[in-house]
């Protein structure tokens, strides 16, 4: 069982722009990852289980819905104390900080921003203590980045609605109570439902295969005419800018979350560095060495100081899709980059499970596809700064 020995790195006193509620937020997660998560994250992941035990402590440190209203259930916090709870359950494991963003900005959000009273007061405050989970529908088998090809529909029966299609990749989705479903209705206009586990013809079959996100549960979501009382649509949201404002908050936890990832595999590396010795010497005080090094806090004080700067612009409800966008695409990025380069720092020793290092670039792999690929977030730069669109 490996000693979680993560201090934190800020090369450039990013804590001095923190308030002191902030650094109390990050620490207590840091202190809970340290000591229920880091000790059995390697078993969990070489099974491909999603350890289900740690969800109320999620709960417990805040980490789903921190920024919903504290009559909901929520911490009322607000998008640094977000993006830094994201960061540390990454820099333990991105698959940890999947269940929690997906919970927060795909599940807890949309019900918040476009649902109902008795929705908000029905769903958010168990799923702000983990005694429900949900999970989002978006992505379908025929259409990821193009979303609004979806096949996904339903028509109205009475007092109801009949649901048919399939969401495919989706993280929470064997286990969740609920999920935030995005259908077109008979005019082709995309709605938001909320499927509750138990609903005749509704099933989420687990995917299997994994070899990334090994410690996250991730299904399918299949209606088969399911029944779907009209109580349960979304009223505050039509159009595919519902689903794309979750993405959104969603990307932003990501562009945190991926700094920890980056962060634990400099750590990591950093450490090893001084300990093995060859040519007499630790390698450390070899000059390749030292260039990896430099170039990885270098890439994580950029990818920080970018990111703290978003985490104010969401805070004044200034930051653009775009802006959001260019900062998962960098920070991910930085990070596969940084635990591919302290990968080859450890050389053999960095495919074993003795360190995170391997399970970290694996994880990433998928990180810098979902919620948007790689390229098409470049390609949202590329419309923004242009004025022209690459997609149509």
């Amino acid at each position: 069982m490996r000693t979680d020995l993560y201090q934190g790195h800020d090369y450039f006193n990013m804590d001095d722009l923190l308030t002191e509620e902030h650094k109390l937020i990050r620490d207590a997660a840091r202190a809970w990852v340290k000591q229920e998560v880091s000790p059995i994250i390697e078993d969990a992941a070489e099974n491909c289980k999603f350890p289900q035990h740690l969800l109320p402590g999620l709960g417990a440190i805040g980490a789903f819905g921190p920024y919903i209203p504290e009559e909901y259930g929520g911490a009322g916090l607000d998008q640094i104390s977000y993006g830094l709870l994201m960061q540390e359950l990454e820099r333990c494991d991105s698959g940890l900080r999947s269940t929690a963003s997906v919970q927060s900005s795909l599940v807890m959000y949309p019900i918040w921003k476009y649902g109902s009273e008795e929705q908000k007061k029905k769903y958010l405050p168990k799923l702000a203590t983990g005694e429900w989970i949900g999970c989002f529908g978006l992505t379908e088998p025929d259409h990821g980045s193009n979303p609004g090809g979806m096949v996904t529909s339903y028509v109205e029966d009475g007092d109801h609605v009949i649901l048919n299609g399939a969401k495919m990749w989706i993280s929470n989705a064997p286990f969740a109570e609920i999920a935030v479903i995005w259908a077109k209705n008979e005019a082709g206009r995309i709605h938001g439902l909320v499927v509750e586990r138990g609903m005749e013809g509704f099933s989420t079959p687990t995917m299997k295969g994994k070899w990334s996100l090994r410690a996250s549960d991730t299904g399918e979501l299949l209606f088969d005419n399911v029944r779907v009382p009209k109580a349960n649509i979304l009223p505050g949201r039509s159009g595919l800018g519902g689903p794309l404002s979750c993405l959104d908050s969603a990307r932003f936890g990501i562009a945190w979350g991926a700094i920890g990832a980056a962060l634990d595999c400099y750590d990591v590396a950093l450490r090893y560095s001084t300990e093995r010795h060859q040519f007499g010497k630790p390698i450390a005080a070899f000059q390749l060495q030292q260039k990896k090094l430099a170039e990885m806090i270098t890439e994580i004080t950029k990818a920080q100081l970018l990111t703290f700067r978003l985490g104010q612009l969401r805070n004044e409800g200034t930051a653009t899709s775009a802006q959001i966008s260019m900062a998962k695409r960098n920070n991910v990025d930085m990070a596969l980059n940084i635990a591919r380069e302290a990968r080859q720092m450890l050389g053999a020793m960095g495919i074993m499970n003795e360190y995170p290092i391997m399970r970290h670039m694996m994880n990433l792999e998928s990180v810098i596809t979902y919620e948007g690929t790689h390229d098409i977030h470049l390609l949202i730069t590329g419309l923004d700064v242009t004025g022209v669109s690459a997609f149509k």
